[in-house]
């Protein structure tokens, strides 16, 4: 029997079709997604985090990806995002910018990761910044407050989260007009963009120190180093020393303080980067006496505040699936960058890509429920994160309590420029049911 030649060709058409069936059928969900965009299955989200797990800086930074990750954790538990679970990447980074290139450029080309959240130190990410802008990488909630970063023509991928170093500055500058005024301060800070990004802010406000003492990243961890501390404090008459810079410089410079007998001699104020009590009087138990009493600024919620909605139920999720970790600033830092990030990869749909993801953190983001007091900037034009912060008394067990007594709560809020610093009260969404955004 003769086939008309279109005929044969039809029917190799749907054989061919039917093999391809069959042949995706066969594919296990993890690896088949209907889109090609990176870190995406039907079935799982892929995200990645450098942070220094080991190194001078890890302890306390070290607990922030696995409170983010038992968060991802309690949402997968709980139906994922749109269906997919989430899962997390944790590099090491060591707090070196050479080595964050390193683990950035495997987590973007070896484990394909949809998107970075959380990154970790501001010379980090300054490090690889033009890799993941190149590449089109969402960064979301960069762990630093370098002002820079809220810069969408020169980051575009970034978003930052903190209230910037600059704004932390004018606060604490702000705050020292209000309650130090006819003080001698001093300031010991981190001698790089970190430090460098607040001395501008303190400038702003037209805050004056007795002494200026910078040290390099890592030379907390000499004890001649933060000797010439305590020794430029004494010789300067200073009253009252603020400390801009990691919580292991904060626990060097009030042991330090301590042994050279100056408890009750100085009030210290410390930024919120170096404010964390459970790694201070780990590393550094000398600093404990000093640490009772020190002021901290903190644009979160104390993590001792179990009437606070977000801390109670980040504390519930803590024991269930972070087993073993004390709950502080650092695994609330994590979880409630978690919380954000699942409410941006369900509002990117249900078949998200990265630039959904970014456009709806552009037009959404500032209204999602978080534990921060005050609001966040996303927009189209301005990566800002939070900007305002509260300061609190630190107890010796470690608790902070407003400095006007317990809720009541005053923040500071300012700009990255030359706006005022105002007092204002806190406002933020409800904590959504069982910490679980649906939005």
């Amino acid at each position: 029997m003769l086939v008309h030649r279109s005929t044969k060709r039809g029917a190799f058409a749907v054989a061919v079709a039917a093999v391809a069936a069959l042949a995706v059928s066969a594919l296990p969900a993890q690896a088949f997604s209907p889109r090609s965009e990176a870190g995406v299955t039907a079935t799982t989200i892929k995200l990645g985090i450098t942070v220094p797990l080991t190194g001078a800086a890890a302890p306390g930074y070290n607990k922030v990806p696995y409170g983010m990750k038992a968060y991802f954790d309690y949402v997968n538990d709980n139906g994922g995002v749109n269906g997919r679970k989430i899962q997390l990447v944790i590099k090491d980074d060591a707090y070196s910018p050479i080595l964050a290139k390193s683990v950035t450029n495997d987590l973007i080309l070896k484990d394909k990761v949809f998107a970075l959240v959380g990154t970790l130190g501001t010379a980090n990410n300054e490090a690889t910044s033009k890799f993941v802008n190149d590449k089109g990488v969402p960064r979301l909630f960069v762990n630093t407050g370098f002002s820079g970063f809220a810069n969408t023509k020169k980051y575009p991928t970034t978003y930052a989260l903190f209230p910037s170093y600059y704004m932390e500055a004018k606060a604490i500058g702000g705050y020292l007009a209000d309650k130090f005024a006819g003080k001698k301060v001093a300031l010991i800070y981190q001698d790089d963009d970190f430090g460098i990004d607040a001395l501008a802010g303190f400038a702003q406000v037209g805050t004056t120190f007795v002494a200026k003492i910078p040290y390099a990243s890592g030379s907390q961890a000499d004890p001649t180093v933060v000797g010439k501390w305590i020794s430029t404090i004494v010789s300067s008459g200073a009253d009252t020393a603020v400390v801009f810079g990691v919580s292991t410089a904060t626990a060097a410079a009030l042991g330090g303080a301590y042994k050279a007998g100056l408890a009750g001699k100085v009030q210290w104020i410390l930024g919120s980067v170096g404010a964390d009590p459970t790694t201070i009087k780990t590393l550094v138990p000398a600093a404990l006496p000093l640490l009772n009493g020190a002021i901290a600024t903190s644009f979160l919620p104390a993590a001792a505040d179990t009437n606070d909605e977000y801390v109670k139920q980040f504390q519930e999720i803590n024991t269930k699936y972070n087993k073993g970790a004390t709950f502080d600033s650092n695994v609330l830092v994590g979880m409630n960058a978690g919380m954000l990030t699942v409410q941006a990869l369900r509002a990117a749909g249900a078949n998200p890509t990265r630039a959904k993801l970014m456009a709806a953190l552009n037009t959404s983001g500032s209204k999602f429920a978080s534990a921060g007091f005050a609001p966040l900037g996303w927009s189209k034009t301005s990566h800002v994160g939070y900007n305002g912060y509260w300061f609190g008394r630190l107890a010796a067990d470690g608790s902070q309590t407003p400095v006007d007594g317990a809720g009541k709560y005053v923040l500071y809020t300012t700009d990255s420029s030359k706006g005022a610093v105002v007092k204002s009260a806190i406002t933020r969404p409800a904590m959504p049911a069982k910490g679980l955004p649906t939005n």
